[in-house]
């Protein structure tokens, strides 16, 4: 059964996709990302596929009685999978040319992942932030949100036939409880599991839940709103409420949550109120935003792979990169939906040829990827192995006499990860990215103005519980710990220390962090910290030198890139660090200097990134697995040695 076509559904796919687009490419003007909110496109499409859905299944159900899932299903499969094959066929070459093997391992994980619709667990469980500048980089984190629906097309067709045919009076009811208790979860899954929140059904079924009761509604009562007075005031409101969203969400915004009703409640009110007769319909309803309406699908496909390997490629940071990036994915998309989506939905290319031709697509990609993936060992010492890692909190007894406690950010996490690899000693992992186990510090780190909410007071004080809890054990425990101080104590990144100094030299100003960290309080805080140590080792990490260039992107375009910063640029911006960390002084401790690895000070006065086919740093400051095996060694002689 076909549904009644609206224009201003395409209007709003449009609005949703450049929002997306937006965010993504991390538009900026005048220093300030006005778009910061525009993740939330996703949601807007959620509730539309909601309501699109529900009405199709409906309408029919109503009319006939019954429903052909066979027939809901080849829709499907015409609609998404012609077009998603597609660009990862073409993104094949690209990845294998741009990424480098550790890259491209992850890479083909998430295209499996993809086209088994469950991309959402994979990022989930593989540790990916939405958000974050690494997810910038993997060409199909995207495909999340298409997991999550495909899984609803999945589910919900059943349930919605069965409620309709066994408790037809109460499906109403029954929707509203499902978007009731969907939305319970997300509000308290945003506050205590936000990374499983964000990514799964479950807390995402609401949004899709509310496209499905306003198709009720419209099936049931034959009609939308007939008040003429609130079809001409609610659409306005609700794009009102949408363009908040897009500019003042950001985020730090618990996602998806209660604050996630103000956009859907936006879209929702366009829905059920548009009309031909009031302006906002009419914008909608226009030839422009009815274009990108219609490719926005393959607008979205695109956009974030052409980004990804941009920004491996080209780094792609200026607004003219941006603006080139766009525009060549506004074009792919146009190609792709008049030669690849409008002809796989014609009826009259037969279902089962385009089956086969599916099928072989697949062959060519799981083959290449198979293949490729088969023949990566290892790279520039870059590990491809991310099974094995640690869960933070839980100790692991590998039977040794020695317990290791790894505290730190996501600096201290390659440590952590390496030393239970080797299983060598019993170890507890306190690491976590954006925090330094500080305990009286509230919402400490501040970096490309993000606060980081989990690294809180309560947060820290859990985490200080449990390293009391190790140290009641009798068996010989030594605290390994380290941290990107440098940050908290300056209030700027390295590259802003850097920009300063070009503002020094050319009289340019550089855009300045919020100050959060008073370093007086960081020093209390951390003597505070080691009054729990008494007998126990302490093993200090210095600071990790920063670089100005990401290496592994400047690696995959000149495979002879040599990193490298100046020793007294790094000595200067690291100075309080190195200041506060002499002041440490415990009974029994052992101070490990990661800079004396790869600075040649006193005779070339640089600090190399990587040298010959040793790579040292991963992206501006992370250390490789390489570069943190040496220090293990380190470790390893002094525990040997130590009493």
């Amino acid at each position: 059964m076909k549904l009644t076509y609206r224009p201003e559904i395409d209007g709003l796919r449009a609005i949703a996709v450049g929002a997306v687009i937006l965010y993504h490419a991390q538009i900026t003007i005048l220093g300030h990302q006005p778009f910061k909110g525009g993740f939330i496109g996703v949601d807007i499409f959620f509730v539309i596929s909601g309501y699109l859905i529900t009405s199709l299944i409906l309408k029919e159900l109503v009319k006939t009685g019954s429903y052909s899932f066979k027939y809901f299903y080849e829709r499907r499969i015409r609609r998404i999978l012609p077009a998603l094959l597609f660009v990862i066929l073409v993104s094949l070459p690209f990845a294998w040319m741009y990424l480098l093997p550790s890259s491209f391992v992850d890479f083909s994980k998430s295209i499996f992942y993809s086209l088994g619709f469950s991309s959402n667990f994979y990022f989930h469980y593989s540790g990916q932030i939405y958000g974050a500048e690494s997810g910038l980089l993997k060409p199909f984190l995207h495909t999340w949100s298409l997991s999550v629906e495909e899984q609803f097309y999945i589910l919900f067709p059943i349930v919605l036939l069965v409620t309709f045919k066994y408790f037809r009076k109460y499906l109403i009811h029954i929707l509203i409880l499902g978007f009731i208790i969907s939305l319970g979860l997300a509000e308290w899954g945003s506050r205590n599991h936000p990374s499983f929140n964000f990514y799964v059904l479950p807390t995402r079924g609401w949004e899709l839940l509310a496209g499905s009761i306003l198709a009720y509604f419209e099936t049931t009562n034959g009609n939308r709103s007939k008040n003429k007075t609130l079809n001409l005031i609610l659409p306005t409101i609700g794009l009102l409420l949408i363009g908040h969203s897009i500019l003042f969400f950001n985020d730090e915004i618990f996602h998806p949550s209660f604050y996630t009703l103000s956009p859907i409640i936006g879209v929702c009110l366009i829905i059920w109120f548009s009309n031909k007769d009031e302006l906002i319909s009419k914008i909608l309803s226009t030839k422009l935003f009815v274009g990108f309406g219609l490719i926005s699908y393959s607008l979205y496909l695109w956009h974030y792979p052409i980004f990804a390997f941009a920004r491996t490629r080209y780094l792609m940071t200026s607004p003219t990169e941006k603006i080139i990036f766009i525009l060549l994915s506004i074009f792919l998309s146009i190609l792709t939906f008049y030669f690849v989506e409008r002809p796989f939905r014609k009826k009259n290319f037969q279902f089962k040829k385009i089956i086969i031709f599916l099928i072989s697509i697949v062959f060519i990609i799981v083959s290449f990827l198979s293949y490729k993936v088969s023949s990566y060992k290892e790279f520039g010492n870059i590990n491809l192995n991310y099974e094995n890692k640690p869960t933070y909190g839980k100790f692991y007894n590998f039977n040794s006499d020695t317990n290791l406690v790894i505290i730190g950010d996501s600096l201290m996490e390659e440590m952590s990860n390496e030393l239970y690899k080797i299983q060598k000693y019993n170890i507890l992992s306190l690491v976590k990215p954006g925090c330094i186990m500080l305990p009286n510090m509230n919402k400490i780190h501040i970096l490309e103005d993000k606060i980081y909410d989990g690294c809180n007071e309560q947060f820290n004080y859990e985490r200080k519980e449990l390293l009391d809890q190790i140290l009641i054990n009798k068996k010989k425990t030594y605290i390994i710990y380290g941290g990107n101080f440098s940050n908290y104590l300056n209030n700027y990144t390295y590259k802003q220390f850097i920009d300063k100094q070009f503002e020094k030299k050319f009289r340019f100003k550089f855009e300045k962090s919020k100050s959060f960290n008073d370093e007086y309080t960081i020093k209390d805080s951390i003597n505070e910290l080691f009054q729990v140590i008494d007998k126990n080792n302490l093993i200090l990490i210095y600071p990790y030198v920063e670089f100005e260039f990401h290496t592994k992107r400047k690696l995959s375009v000149n495979k002879e890139f040599i990193n490298k910063t100046k020793f007294s640029d790094f000595y200067t911006f690291s100075s309080k660090h190195f200041e506060l960390f002499d002041l440490i002084n415990v009974p029994k401790m052992n101070r490990i200097y990661p800079h004396k690895f790869i600075c040649k000070y006193e005779e070339y006065k640089f600090c190399y990134a990587n040298i010959d086919n040793y790579i040292f740093v991963e992206d501006t400051n992370h250390p490789t697995n390489y570069f943190i095996k040496l220090i293990i060694n380190k470790i390893d002689n002094y525990i040997l040695n130590s009493d």
